[in-house]
Parts: structure tokens; C-alpha cells; sequence
């Protein structure tokens, strides 16, 4: 498995997270889930998701873990959007994210970006943005994503 943008966020993710940056539309935000190691799905099938309810459709869940719950970030949250025009990209990033005290239980595989035009965090509002490959066996200590050092999406 690799780290990959979705097909319906490609060329978009910038433009959810600017929305959120300036709450346009008002409450928009970004959401963090984790997807479980039993039964999830090969990327090929994954990327075709075009809402959070689409994927976990099939054999592919999000982790039920006590001391887990969906992220959800807000525009104070992130960095202001700012392109890199020297070296002519966008990279975007959001903060490390920490579960506290996660139980065994279903193993972590990968962590997912979403965007939440409304702000229902009700996954069929929620858009995905981008897979990052995050595999951990919770024991009951807190766990920390850094999405990617370099951001959780760039697009050059």
C-alpha cells in the first residue's frame, strides 16, 4: 500500500483546505480518520471512494478502538494557505494528531484526510482527500500521527 490522493479530490484538496482556512462555506472542516487493518481494501478500490461512507461500502472500516475518535479540524487549526512560489508548489500540512490511552483492539492501517463541507461529521457529507499508510498495534498508550513531515498533500 502507498500513500495516495483520491480521484474525486485531485486538483481540489487545495481549494477544501482553503475553505476551511476561511470558513467558506461556514463550518466546513477536515476531517482525520483511521482505517482497520482487518478486511481493508486494496488502494486500486479505495481511491474510487467519493465520500467517507463510500469507503467503508465494502470489507474496509474505520478502527473502533477505545481512546479513538475522528479528528476534526477547523480553520484556526491549520496554517494560513500560502503557496511556495519559490519552489512552485502548495504543500499542505495540518498538526500532529494524537489519540490518548488507545485500547487494543482493531489493528490501525492507514490514516485518512477528509474534507466536511458542512460540518455534520455524517460520512456521507465527507469527502476524502488523501491515504497515508500508518500501521500500529494499539496497547493502550497514546498514539501520535504526523501525517507526513513534508505535509499530508502537495500538489506541484
Amino acid at each position: 500500500m502507498a500513500d495516495f490522493v483520491f480521484n474525486i479530490a485531485k486538483g481540489r484538496a487545495a481549494q477544501f483546505y482553503i475553505n476551511v482556512d476561511t470558513n467558506t462555506p461556514a463550518g466546513a472542516e477536515l476531517v482525520v480518520a483511521v482505517l482497520a487493518t482487518s478486511g481493508v481494501e486494496a488502494d486500486d478500490t479505495l481511491n474510487n471512494a467519493d465520500t467517507f461512507s463510500a469507503l467503508v461500502a465494502g470489507a474496509t472500516n474505520f478502527v473502533t478502538n477505545s481512546g479513538y475518535a475522528q479528528k476534526v479540524l477547523a480553520g484556526a487549526d491549520l496554517t494560513a494557505f500560502a503557496p511556495d512560489d519559490t519552489n512552485n508548489r502548495v504543500d499542505l500540512d495540518i498538526p500532529d494528531q494524537t489519540w490518548t490511552a488507545v485500547g487494543a483492539g482493531d489493528g490501525w492501517n492507514d490514516v485518512v484526510t477528509g474534507y466536511d463541507p458542512v460540518g455534520s461529521q455524517t460520512a456521507t457529507d465527507i469527502i476524502p482527500m488523501t491515504q497515508h499508510d500508518f500501521v500500529v498495534t494499539p496497547d493502550g498508550s497514546d498514539i501520535t500521527a504526523q501525517i507526513a513531515a513534508a505535509g499530508f498533500y502537495r500538489a506541484a
